[in-house]
């Protein structure tokens, strides 16, 4: 049985227990989760062929540090940048370096600010230059499966609720949904309870009820599922070399829906298609 737990009560540690958040908590999220967007909003005129994802990883530090805010991927468990930077065929977690972007590719970048305690985090999609149209339908059914999956996110839903509208979408493009990574829960913790699973059946698993804070993230494939992670311990690859494309928010569950604490202040969450 999973239980919630008040917040305020519960110790800064994943417990397996969910907390449930009040509205100072709110206020902190959304602060930090726009900081983060705001970040990802100036990195559309950065990411262009021959920038390296050094440089934009050097613009996330920066960007944060004059903010107030710190990325909560540098020093996490070894990890060594400040943000994940992920083309083409890699899923997740991409590891900046000195590899200029090239055009048509397609990198998914993602960001988590730490701004008073709590984290923001988000990622997105940007075109390298000109992408062709299979890279760019990629990009269109992965952003509208994240939000088709924030549609579910209200109260009396479940998690499975969430995975299912993702799953159903997806799989009626015949593309693939990654099964080996999941959303999660956040707040003062980077990951929490609970996982947020990006397939899944109705009304199954946890249920949702005001107060809860988490990612959504779905993770899709042109090709099969199947991922494996590189040497690095981090990069993690489909296994088909297929294209892959995420796109993430930080929602909170509300008394009647949930709240967006990472949508792009500019309507830029989409870069290179339409905005939000």
């Amino acid at each position: 049985m999973v239980s919630y737990i008040d917040a305020a009560d519960a110790p800064l540690k994943n417990t397996g227990q969910v907390r449930l958040y009040g509205p100072e908590d709110f206020a902190g999220m959304k602060k930090a989760g726009q900081l983060t967007a705001t970040c990802l909003d100036q990195l559309v005129d950065i990411v262009k062929p021959g920038v390296t994802t050094q440089a934009i990883d050097d613009f996330v530090f920066a960007y944060g540090e004059a903010h107030g805010a710190l990325p909560a991927t540098l020093n996490y468990r070894g990890y060594t940048k400040s943000s994940c930077t992920s083309i083409n065929h890699v899923v997740c977690h991409g590891i900046p370096n000195d590899k200029p972007l090239r055009e048509g590719d397609i990198v998914n970048i993602d960001v988590t600010y730490i701004l008073d305690g709590w984290h923001g985090d988000s990622s997105r999609m940007y075109p390298v230059g000109e992408i062709n149209r299979k890279a760019e339908r990629l990009l269109e059914v992965t952003y509208e499966s994240l939000m088709l999956g924030i549609q579910a996110a209200k109260p009396g839903n479940t998690t499975g609720d969430i995975g299912a509208a993702i799953q159903t979408f997806v799989e009626g493009h015949r593309y693939s949904v990654v099964r080996d990574f999941c959303g999660h829960g956040v707040g003062k913790l980077f990951h929490d309870t609970p996982n947020i699973l990006h397939y899944g059946q109705p009304s199954e698993g946890i249920e949702l009820k005001p107060g809860m804070i988490f990612t959504i993230e779905p993770m899709v494939n042109t090709g099969r599922p199947q991922v494996k992670v590189l040497s690095d311990g981090w990069t993690a690859v489909t296994r088909d070399r297929s294209l892959s494309a995420q796109y993430e928010h930080s929602i909170g569950i509300t008394a009647d829906g949930c709240e967006n604490f990472t949508l792009s202040p500019a309507g830029l969450h989409k870069p290179g298609l339409s905005g939000d």
